[in-house]
């Protein structure tokens, strides 16, 4: 059996980590930190990443700015970046600082992830080949002029039997109602949403993660999954029976969480793609997700790429 196809369309940004920082500076000094990163980043980004990293094949549709960080992102992905566009501004740049607890605070330029479009998008897809898979929407609230036109890319996807799988991220001004209504709207037309506890939560104003899968299930279209990632408690989801799926995450030293829900979005879809149970996608998505916080430089393989590989 092959893989049905896959797509990700969304932000691909720089990011620089630094830290850790304590005490946070005062206005006008120095401090010197022991870490710093430079890296590809954005959900769009990271989700790519993983796929390259499982040798999975997919297309992808992102942007870039006019500058050495453009060349360098086109650089980091090859051949799945030779039609992407460069805009003429600078590229997104998000600066992590990590706190001693290992949270940390990021500040973001908008950059040209705002710029990417749908006729852009369209152009760089080959739709053809993606009929009968899906693709995966990221960075909703950070890709101004392609959200205007999200509702062109749903009928896109409705006409050509196409999958959309949303994970919007955190919006920059928080879950506003403004924000929950546009989210709800795009639900209703997506077959698969990815959120994390907090964002499902805040979206369906409740504190159980179980009733707001069902009442996010309960804006889809017939037959459409809900995940909900847990982070170490793993992941929920509800399927097209309504019934709930849990899977637990492994116990793990963890070294770097950026990215990984991205990362477990991928590994998710990847599994679903190759016919994989929805159990079974929870799990390839909360191990791989697991392997990759815990190892440096992050790795994507073993069991978990062995079992969606044997499938295909």
């Amino acid at each position: 059996m092959t893989l049905r196809p896959l797509a990700i369309i969304g932000n691909v940004n720089v990011d620089l980590i630094l830290g850790p920082a304590e005490p946070w500076p005062t206005p006008g000094t120095e401090i010197m930190v022991d870490h710093d990163e430079l890296r590809v980043g954005g959900s769009a980004g990271n989700a790519a990443l993983t796929l390259m990293g499982l040798g999975v094949d997919f297309q992808i549709a992102a942007n870039v700015g006019k500058d050495q960080f453009g060349y360098w992102l086109r650089h980091s992905f090859g051949s799945h970046a030779e039609h992407w566009p460069m805009e003429p501004t600078g590229t997104t740049l998000s600066v992590g600082i990590t706190h001693p607890n290992g949270e940390r605070t990021f500040f973001t330029t908008q950059g040209h992830i705002a710029h990417l479009s749908w006729p852009e998008v369209q152009a760089m897809l080959d739709t053809e080949s993606l009929k009968g898979g899906t693709v995966i929407l990221c960075g909703a609230f950070l890709t101004d002029l392609l959200t205007n036109d999200y509702d062109a890319l749903f009928d896109w996807a409705d006409t050509h039997d196409i999958k959309v799988a949303l994970d919007t991220g955190w919006p920059i001004d928080g879950w506003t109602d403004e924000n929950r209504s546009r989210t709800r709207q795009w639900l209703s037309r997506c077959k698969i949403a990815l959120f994390n506890e907090v964002e499902s939560t805040r979206l369906i104003h409740t504190t159980d993660t179980v009733e707001a899968a069902y009442k996010l299930k309960a804006i889809m279209p017939e037959g459409a999954i809900v995940v909900v990632k847990l982070g170490p408690g793993g992941a929920l989801a509800v399927g097209p029976d309504n019934n709930l799926v849990t899977v637990e995450a492994p116990l793990v030293t963890v070294v770097d969480t950026i990215g990984a829900g991205d990362v477990f979005n991928a590994a998710f879809l990847a599994a679903q793609a190759s016919g994989r149970s929805i159990e079974d996608s929870l799990r390839a998505g909360v191990r791989i997700a697991s392997m990759a916080i815990s190892t440096v430089p992050r790795r994507y393989d073993g069991e978990d790429l062995k079992v969606i590989s044997e499938k295909a």
